[in-house]
């Protein structure tokens, strides 16, 4: 389930509009149905203030399921939420946050290693370019 997925399935539980919801976090009611659709990355601060309008903590809206489980870890009941296993459900979200950190980092280090390979090839012409200059120059 993808993260608007789960925003739209708690506020929907909740018995919250999106106009509501938008209200509460101080922007556009065309903003906030971005963000349920998908249209709009949502950043961190932004998550956090979704999260807590929920009352819920970042890890549990992050793997929140369509079940109405955290992770099958935490219920949801006339919209208020009770955990049942937390540690568990915080270790797991926990741990697939660092897994998505991780593929952040190598994806970083990859473009890195693309632009470095780019600079090595220009230098690299840029010295036979100049070999053959200093050949030119000890002719004359």
């Amino acid at each position: 389930m993808e993260l608007h997925e789960k925003i739209r399935s708690i506020r929907k539980l909740k018995g919250w509009s999106q106009e509501e919801i938008a209200a509460k976090l101080e922007m556009s009611s065309n903003g906030y149905g971005s963000i349920e659709r998908g249209g709009t990355d949502v950043n961190l601060s932004r998550l956090i203030s979704i999260a807590e309008l929920f009352d819920m903590t970042l890890l549990e809206l992050m793997s929140f399921d369509s079940n109405g489980a955290s992770n099958s870890a935490t219920n949801i009941t006339n919209g208020t939420i009770s955990p049942i296993n937390h540690h568990q459900s915080e270790t797991r979200a926990k741990m697939q946050f660092e897994l998505e950190k991780q593929k952040l980092m190598l994806e970083i280090a990859n473009q890195k290693i693309t632009t470095q390979d780019f600079e090595i090839e220009k230098l690299t012409k840029i010295i036979a370019i100049m070999k053959d200059e200093i050949k030119v120059l000890k002719g004359q």
